[in-house]
């Protein structure tokens, strides 16, 4: 937050927030509303009312490898943050149009790029315009004032590839495959043209849509009893999906449920399951408790 800007509402109660939470709150000195949304929902006409866009697709991925939606360089990441108007101390309310999809990514982004005030809109924007909270539309108004922000990496909460074949040998640690689980057996294609069916060896399935319900993330209870019943004693969770984006869903759920090692895999099934990396991959049931 600017140092002439009157201080924001200290009272973030956790990484995911309500609509009723941000309505009461909307227009808050220091306090952003980022749009995540991806693919199709990407520059909806639609957004919350002063909601500026958070482009994943766009240059809040790294678009010098072959991976999609991979982190970019910290440097790159400040500059860009600075010209959405974030300032260090600020908050930050992440949503996207699907309800609660490309949001956790940005939400981990942001946390593994140093910013602590951070939060994932329970119910996205189809929630918000269902309770009858206000949007608009058509473009911006004015660009925001530049933020002042510098990105501080934290490591360890995104990892590649190495570090996951580590955490599957692992006693202390589980690896999560948030695809769906017909893409974890291998029984259904790959939407990305040359990736290897399956998972990896040791990995357990949990679809990233089992940890919502109607586009709300489930209660705390029921999500520690997911993760529990999967990962059993293990503390130290990591997640991969196909892209590193709904990995971020799992890490969210985990986060409500109360676990706090956690890490993503930021290649996810676009790196591993490429024939040219070699990693082994099974087939089947193999590792699906639950």
């Amino acid at each position: 937050m600017g140092a002439d800007a009157p201080p924001h509402d200290d009272s973030l109660p956790g990484p995911l927030v309500g609509a009723d939470w941000l309505a009461r709150r909307l227009g808050t000195p220091g306090l952003l509303v980022l749009d995540a949304s991806v693919g199709a929902h990407r520059g909806s006409a639609e957004r919350i009312v002063g909601a500026i866009p958070f482009d994943l697709d766009g240059p809040l991925s790294d678009h010098t490898g072959p991976l999609p939606h991979t982190m970019p360089a910290a440097g790159r990441f400040t500059e860009e943050l600075r010209a959405l108007g974030l300032h260090d101390g600020d908050t930050a309310v992440v949503y996207d149009a699907a309800g609660i999809y490309s949001s956790a990514r940005a939400w981990w982004m942001l946390r593994a790029m140093g910013l602590d005030r951070v939060a994932v809109l329970d119910g996205g924007l189809p929630g918000w315009v269902a309770a009858g909270l206000p949007t608009e539309s058509g473009a911006p108004t004015a660009l925001p004032e530049r933020g002042d922000f510098t990105a501080v990496p934290r490591p360890g909460l995104f990892v590649g590839a190495d570090e996951v074949a580590a955490a599957l040998s692992d006693p202390t640690s589980a690896v999560f495959d948030a695809r769906s689980r017909e893409r974890f057996r291998g029984t259904a294609p790959e939407p990305r043209a040359g990736l290897r069916g399956g998972h990896m060896p040791g990995a357990v399935s949990l679809p990233f849509t089992d940890v919502q319900h109607e586009g709300r993330m489930r209660p705390a209870a029921e999500l520690r009893a997911a993760f529990a019943a999967r990962a059993q004693d293990r503390e130290r969770l990591f997640f991969s999906c196909g892209s590193g984006v709904t990995a971020c869903v799992l890490t969210l759920g985990a986060a409500l449920a109360g676990y706090r090692d956690l890490a993503v895999y930021d290649g996810s099934w676009s790196e591993w399951g490429l024939p040219s990396e070699g990693r082994p991959v099974v087939t089947g049931r193999e590792a699906e408790p639950g």
